[in-house]
């Protein structure tokens, strides 16, 4: 929403003509098809979450899909804005709005006025079929990070 005087002015957003959009919409389908095919015996099944997502996002704000109408109460002006996927980590626009929500979130609810530090793991890629395969193996990944912190944390 872009303010204007001291009215706010919506421009909705167009996830059709993203690259990301159109490429999924052109092929994912066609490469649902052909998984099974040509990936299964490398990679695994495919988990229903995949789909889900991606199938979420070709919705997200299309006005065919749902929208609600909005009303301002001052000046009666209406407008559509239409549903979102909500999708985090997929959906460029929901993400990024997820993350700045969840950054206030954190600011003013949660963390104390100090410096934090992020540590990042990462899974190398001849791990990363085990870890799919077998998913608890990730509590035990968390469990080891954990420890591996605590242990840096007090030689600090």
């Amino acid at each position: 929403m872009q303010h204007v005087g001291s009215a706010a002015v919506y421009h909705p957003r167009k996830p059709q003509q993203s690259p990301l959009w159109q490429l999924l919409n052109d092929h994912y389908f066609d490469f649902e098809l052909g998984y099974g095919e040509h990936c299964v015996r490398k990679y695994g099944y495919p988990r229903k979450v995949v789909s889900d997502v991606v199938y979420d996002y070709l919705k997200c704000g299309d006005l065919r899909e749902g929208f609600a109408r909005v009303r301002c109460s001052e000046c009666r002006h209406e407008d559509l804005p239409a549903f979102s996927c909500r999708g985090r980590w997929f959906c460029p626009s929901c993400h990024s709005k997820k993350g700045i929500q969840f950054g206030a979130h954190l600011r003013g609810e949660i963390l104390y006025p100090v410096p934090h530090r992020q540590y990042v793991f990462s899974i190398p890629k001849i791990l990363r079929l085990n870890f799919k395969c077998n998913r608890k193996l990730l509590t035990k990944l968390c469990h080891c990070a954990n420890r591996s912190l605590k242990n840096f944390s007090a030689m600090c």
